[in-house]
């Protein structure tokens, strides 16, 4: 099995503490809500903590499809979070799983900067596509931004 490693950094006027609530504490009640693919996080196994698998129902291109998400770490003091895609229709053929570890910072004006590292464990010596990573960043970003305009629009959250 390879390690393939992406880092990214983006900004948000939402700050850190803010945005962890919503996007770690809350994210199985407010993401469906927020995000129309989702329809539903139900939770496998586990109690919210490391360990923890939930299952997240989409519904893409009209068909009702789901990703085992499995929590890796909480760290709350620190405003960090990890968890795995491990099964289901997120998680790419060439992949065993993909790792996201994300950390809320404090930004400019009061707002966050949000680093992530995404890992592709992959099977056997494969690599992922340019087009898997090019999909995986669209729809990353995609929430994300649904999420920021919410917190946005709503500052009593």
């Amino acid at each position: 099995m390879g390690a393939f490693t992406f880092e990214d950094e983006t900004t948000s006027a939402v700050a850190p503490a803010k945005l962890y609530k919503a996007l770690v504490k809350d994210s199985d009640n407010l993401i469906p809500k927020v995000v129309d693919a989702v329809q539903g996080v139900e939770i496998l196994e586990g109690n919210g903590g490391p360990g923890t698998v939930k299952k997240v129902i989409v519904v893409e291109g009209g068909e009702t499809k789901h990703a085992l998400h499995k929590i890796e770490s909480v760290d709350e003091a620190n405003f960090a979070y990890s968890y795995s895609i491990v099964g289901g229709a997120a998680l790419p053929e060439t992949a065993e799983k993909v790792t996201f570890a994300s950390k809320f910072v404090a930004g400019p004006n009061g707002g966050s900067i949000i680093k992530l590292k995404i890992t592709h464990h992959t099977k056997g010596d494969a690599n992922p596509t340019e087009e898997e990573i090019n999909i995986g960043k669209a729809k990353g970003n995609a929430f994300f931004k649904a999420i920021e305009a919410y917190l946005l629009a709503n500052p009593d959250y």
